[in-house]
């Protein structure tokens, strides 16, 4: 997590996008990911739970990630012409599988380019999604990086 992730007022957003790693959706139907969301279990247990909130998920359309801000913007100018909804009250979830060390593979190379180019929309930025059992294990025993949080 980055500095400012801890600022971020969650109370605010109306809509949560999870982009996940092109690669693995190849493999990964996102199936956790949701869940978790649904659940507010993870990393988005700071969500108000007693609040609907909308998620779209989306692939990074492949590397180096460029496509992602082509897609965020587009659907931030769908939001505001026809719902309403402003940059500020839409968040990006990178996807654990991008973001964190597991299973499917290391984090993504071009997590900082694809950061700055979502800053570029202006759009609030988290990393990681589902947080799995296992990977935690794994982060504890030191086989994988642990989570910036």
């Amino acid at each position: 997590m980055h500095a400012s992730e801890g600022l971020m007022d969650l109370e605010n957003k109306q809509y949560v996008v999870i982009v996940q790693c092109h690669l693995s959706v190849q493999r990964c139907s996102g199936y956790f990911c949701e869940k978790a969301f649904c659940e507010r279990s993870s990393a988005f247990e700071a969500y108000p739970k007693d609040r609907p909130l909308r998620v779209l998920m989306m692939s990074c359309g492949g590397c180096s990630g460029r496509a992602v801000q082509r897609k965020v913007a587009h659907l931030l100018g769908r939001l505001r012409k026809h719902e309403g909804i402003e940059a500020d009250q839409v968040v990006v979830h990178l996807s654990s599988c991008m973001a964190l060390d597991n299973h499917h593979s290391p984090p993504c190379p071009h997590l900082a380019d694809i950061r700055t180019m979502l800053d570029r929309v202006g759009v609030d930025v988290r990393e990681g999604t589902r947080f799995s059992p296992t990977a935690e294990r794994r982060r504890a025993e030191g086989t994988y990086r642990p989570r910036r949080d």
